[in-house]
């Protein structure tokens, strides 16, 4: 996610400003903050962050600690983010960008984003 997306409206207020492509995926999250979510299925994903929808969206600037789910390819995520944009109208969603993500856990994310590109672009 784009550092310009820090604002309340979503990400269809302004201009594209993501310079990682997102996918549309069969992930799910866990994600604890202000808030608990679990099992919230992912909207979209990238190297960058991610997108999801909830009921009632952290503040903007929120730090929240993550756990990705990837159960195509076996394997869980621990990792933390920030709260980049928020939308509070029905249906609510929001878009975290990742915080420090390690080597070890980039490349996982990466597999999963290579598996997820393979297959989109077979079809």
């Amino acid at each position: 996610m784009s550092q310009n997306l820090t604002h309340e409206a979503g990400p269809e207020a302004g201009p594209e400003q993501r310079k990682c492509p997102r996918y549309e995926v069969s992930a799910y999250i866990d994600c604890a903050g202000t808030e608990v979510y679990l099992h919230h299925k992912l909207l979209n994903i990238s190297l960058s962050g991610i997108c999801f929808r909830c009921d009632s969206p952290e503040s903007v600037g929120t730090e929240v600690e993550l756990l990705l789910h990837f159960p195509d390819i076996g394997a869980q995520l621990p990792c933390r983010a920030q709260v980049v944009w928020a939308n509070r109208s029905a249906p609510g969603d929001m878009g975290l960008r990742f915080l420090g993500m390690d080597d070890k856990k980039h490349d996982i994310l990466n597999k999963y984003l290579q598996k997820v590109h393979q297959l989109q672009h077979a079809l």
